[in-house]
């Protein structure tokens, strides 16, 4: 199957393209959000194409994958099909819905053209779609391996654009919660708050496979998202065997299991679990590894390749 898909997500995407078809993705000179192409800092096989969009209006498109509203109209221009009606096509939303909850229409309600795909069943039961019709694929990675050696006693946290989101990524909590273990922050946007007192360390866009191994190296992984549709870097982390330190909101409950870690609205509860998992490493241990075991149960690339196959087999054969 040859499906066009913008790289949007970089760590989600590094799942999609792993599976058995071809990927296209529209590359742009700049490689601007419209057309990053391939992913530089993540390993994607080369069934992951790049091609211009003076390219994709001749391809071959059995499918495409939208994740954006823009692309309904960036497709149409590019390729000469409109997504739904002259191709295939689902529209992945990555996110949790912001405003009122009274208000938490999604862009592309009422429409009988396009299926709707969340990744959180907490999303799908946010967001109003109307009468469009809804599934949930739950995240899914490649397996890095068990690596956590809690050698550090720190915990690492992983945000992006952590000034810039401030409140939705629990910004504003870190220094509430840094007395209680010292704190490295990974992620883009991340060194601006290095010179904090109350940040440890801040290690700025590192590729995928070396903050694995980073990460891994502190004792415990720390969550502080408000707001959040499911962030990959939690998954990952219980992948390499990390115990969980998290805010109880969203999807983190269903996701971190209570033998994984601590996971909690109260900033003197989230402390103890910090301090608990950087002094006793037998407990960190044992929590990382009921981590690991529920992460490639629920989340693991073959059951998200398999959705996926199926999902995509379904609206092809409409």
């Amino acid at each position: 199957m040859r499906i066009l898909h913008w790289h949007v997500h970089g760590s989600w995407t590094t799942s999609f393209v792993h599976g058995p078809h071809t990927y296209l993705l529209p590359v742009l000179p700049d490689r601007g959000p419209d057309g990053r192409g391939r992913a530089r800092t993540w390993d994607w096989p080369a069934s992951a194409v790049e091609l211009t969009p003076a390219r994709l209006r001749d391809s071959d498109i059995d499918v495409v994958v939208l994740q954006r509203p823009e692309e309904l109209e960036l497709c149409e221009r590019w390729t000469g099909r409109r997504p739904g009606r002259d191709v295939p096509a689902v529209f992945v939303e990555h996110n949790a819905p912001q405003g009122r909850v009274n208000e938490l229409r999604h862009p592309l309600a009422d429409r009988d053209d396009v299926t709707l795909v969340h990744v959180t069943h907490f999303n799908a039961l946010f967001w109003d779609a109307g009468t469009t019709p809804i599934t949930v694929i739950e995240h899914g990675i490649a397996d890095p391996g068990h690596r956590w050696t809690g050698e550090l006693p720190h915990a690492a946290v992983v945000v992006n654009e952590p000034v810039r989101r401030g409140r939705v990524a629990g910004t504003d909590l870190l220094p509430r919660v840094a007395g209680a273990a010292p704190l490295e922050l990974f992620g883009m946007g991340v060194a601006p708050l290095g010179g904090e007192a109350w940040c440890a360390a801040a290690h700025e866009d590192l590729p995928q496979e070396r903050m694995h191994d980073e990460i891994a190296r502190r004792a415990v992984y720390l969550h502080p998202f408000r707001w959040t549709s499911l962030g990959l870097a939690l998954i990952e982390a219980m992948h390499l065997g990390m115990p969980i330190v998290a805010l109880s909101t969203t999807e983190a409950p269903e996701a971190v299991p209570p033998e994984a870690g601590v996971v909690s609205n109260r900033i003197d509860t989230l402390r103890e679990g910090l301090r608990r998992f950087t002094s006793d490493h037998e407990a960190a241990a044992a929590a990382g590894k009921a981590a690991r075991e529920h992460a490639l149960g629920r989340h693991g690339l073959r059951r998200f390749l398999d959705d996926w196959d199926r999902l995509l087999e379904e609206v092809t054969s409409r």
